[in-house]
């Protein structure tokens, strides 16, 4: 549709208003793999992150991404070491949390079944927080997202509220946590780039069964013309012309057939 590749060339053109201004290197080849498909046009998306945040960021809010009234005293998109968050939280002044937010990613489909196509991917790699909207106007979103996240407070009012053996304890298992979506985001690309090459061949090529579903009608329509033709046969001779070669599988493909 012509309407969704304008919005596509809008969306796309736009300049990235993230913190960090660019794609993460690790979410990038999902984002080039999408944008270089006419059905989808990604809106955002993250590779998964370890983040020190601070402010109204550190309150309750599940996994979900935030950006407004909130300092981040630490970021970082790889595993890292005591060492680092120790640091960090010296910069503490206030109420400071320690997150972990796993892959991320925003995609506008051109239709249902696109979107349906990358749900499927997208549990069959491990992201089973996935999900699709329908908003207004028919706009068709689909939201890869993981349940592994990680969110804990360590500090109140700028004072550590847990000891050094705790949140060595935190970073391991949040560096684990960074390896498994690791993980999940190379098995969901090499699954997507399967699924859409699999998509495209399926729609340029007709299948076996359509080949001979159309053999069978073309045979049909042949004894229908010997049958208008032969009315001098005799009884035997017609009965004879009239045998049929194909079974009740070839009946039901017809029927696939007119469906299609």
């Amino acid at each position: 549709m012509a309407a969704f590749g304008q919005q596509k060339a809008r969306r796309l053109a736009r300049v990235d208003a993230s913190r960090k201004g660019g794609l993460d290197e690790r979410a990038a080849p999902v984002v080039q793999l999408l944008n270089g498909r006419a059905r989808f046009c990604t809106t955002s998306s993250c590779s998964g992150r370890l983040v020190l945040a601070q402010g109204s960021a550190a309150g309750p809010g599940g996994c979900g991404i935030q950006k407004k009234h909130c300092g981040w005293l630490m970021v970082a998109h790889d595993a890292c070491g005591k060492a680092d968050v120790m640091k960090a939280l010296e910069k503490a002044t206030g109420d400071i949390v320690l997150k972990f937010e796993p892959f991320v990613l925003h995609v506008l489909c051109q239709e249902l079944q696109d979107a349906q196509l990358l749900h499927s991917v997208a549990i069959e790699s491990g992201f089973r927080n996935s999900g699709i909207t329908v908003g207004r106007g028919g706009k068709i979103t689909m939201a890869v997202r993981s349940t592994h996240c990680l969110e804990v407070p360590l500090s109140h009012k700028g004072k550590l509220m847990v000891s050094e053996e705790y949140i060595e304890f935190l970073i391991h298992v949040a560096n684990q946590k960074m390896e498994e979506n690791i993980r999940r985001i190379d098995r969901f690309y090499k699954r997507l780039e399967l699924a859409l090459k699999t998509a495209v061949s399926a729609n340029n090529s007709p299948s076996e069964e359509t080949a001979k579903s159309r053999a069978v009608y073309v045979r049909r329509r042949k004894r229908k013309t010997i049958q208008e033709q032969d009315v001098h046969t005799s009884p035997k001779d017609h009965n004879e012309a009239l045998e049929p070669e194909d079974d009740t599988e070839s009946s039901l493909g017809i029927f696939a057939e007119i469906l299609i």
